[in-house]
């Protein structure tokens, strides 16, 4: 571990200094894009005005003999388009196959200073990182990047989940960690072949009762890690996701997933189609209800500090603090979202 002093500092000579605090960005949905498909690509521009973060997929559902296009392809299209103030960010290969020096060295030569975030999957430990934050320093320094180019991790292995604590604080360019629940259900032994989402064998019996039908109650199976990434990421200051939810044709099912993880203190989720766009923004900002209850209660306690009751309910300074997370989301999709706020009153 290094020493407090030192680990705000470049790790290469000419690099920027590293972010002593994250971003404060509007990350509800990060929409996955394959970037050697060009009628997808095409419709990025429009795209980056509907979504909060764009994502050049590198990595799987990329075939083989598609990666140097798909990375080209991304390179293309972020020299392409305008982002504005929304995130672009890339997925590269595993740092184990044969396409990741490339995906790292090309796409940060070219497009460094528009590149925001650089997604790594498969992240087992510290040492996954340290070697992406020492060669970003390096390539940054090279190609006199601006600004720091920050890491997400996926969580997918069942390594890196024993590890999620030290991931979450292994550098200064962490910027969060998503779930990956499809290779972490292989890397655990798991049976199901779902991508996210619950499974119908994974529950719960009502107790037996003379003459009555048990009833059968489907559980979560990623309430756990979800949780455990939850406060790994609340712990050292940066954001936690949800990752994909690959049934498209179960709206209902993918609501219901990313709400669970947006209760649980999920910043966002993966968006792999567009109907799951509309999705993410719906869910993971928070309802009009709960942010006029939340406004009532910080005027109520405007220091935070003391106590009141509000509808026959007692507040003290924790529902304070509960009403700010709101209120301050609640401000931040409102900056973003005309419609929603005026829903607000913002």
């Amino acid at each position: 571990m290094k020493p407090p002093r030192q680990f705000y500092q470049p790790l290469a000579i000419g690099a920027p200094t590293p972010l002593r605090e994250l971003p404060v960005k509007l990350e509800r949905m990060i929409h996955f894009v394959p970037p050697h498909v060009e009628k997808v690509t095409a419709k990025v521009p429009e795209m980056a005005r509907q979504v909060d973060v764009v994502l050049g997929n590198l990595e799987d559902a990329i075939p083989s003999d598609a990666k140097v296009a798909a990375r080209n392809g991304f390179i293309a299209m972020a020299k392409a388009v305008d982002f504005g103030a929304t995130g672009l960010w890339t997925r590269i290969n595993a740092l184990n196959s044969p396409w990741v020096l490339d995906d790292i060295t090309e796409c940060v030569s070219a497009i460094g200073n528009k590149l925001d975030v650089i997604m790594l999957p498969k992240v087992e430990g510290v040492w996954d990182i340290h070697y992406l934050d020492q060669l970003l320093a390096q390539l940054e320094a090279a190609h006199s990047i601006k600004r720091p180019i920050l890491i997400h991790a996926i969580l997918e292995t069942a390594q890196g989940v024993n590890n999620v604590e030290a991931i979450a604080q292994a550098s200064p360019r962490m910027h969060g960690i998503s779930l990956g629940p499809a290779d972490l259900a292989a890397s655990r032994g798991m049976k199901t072949t779902r991508v996210g989402g619950g499974h119908p064998d994974y529950a719960v019996l009502s107790d037996a009762a003379p003459g009555a039908t048990r009833q059968k109650f489907q559980q979560d199976l990623w309430h756990y890690t979800t949780a455990k990434m939850v406060d790994a990421c609340a712990a050292a200051g940066i954001k936690a996701f949800y990752g994909p939810f690959g049934d498209f044709s179960d709206q209902d099912g993918c609501e219901s997933q990313f709400r669970n993880a947006f209760l649980l203190g999920c910043a966002g989720a993966w968006s792999l189609h567009p109907s799951q766009i509309v999705i993410a923004k719906r869910v993971f900002s928070p309802d009009p209800g709960e942010v006029t209850q939340a406004q009532k209660i910080l005027a109520a306690m405007p220091d935070g500090s003391g106590a009141a009751m509000i509808d026959g309910k007692m507040q003290d300074d924790a529902t304070w603090k509960q009403a700010k997370v709101v209120v301050d989301l609640a401000r931040l999709v409102a900056s973003k979202d005309p419609d929603m706020a005026t829903r607000y009153g913002l």
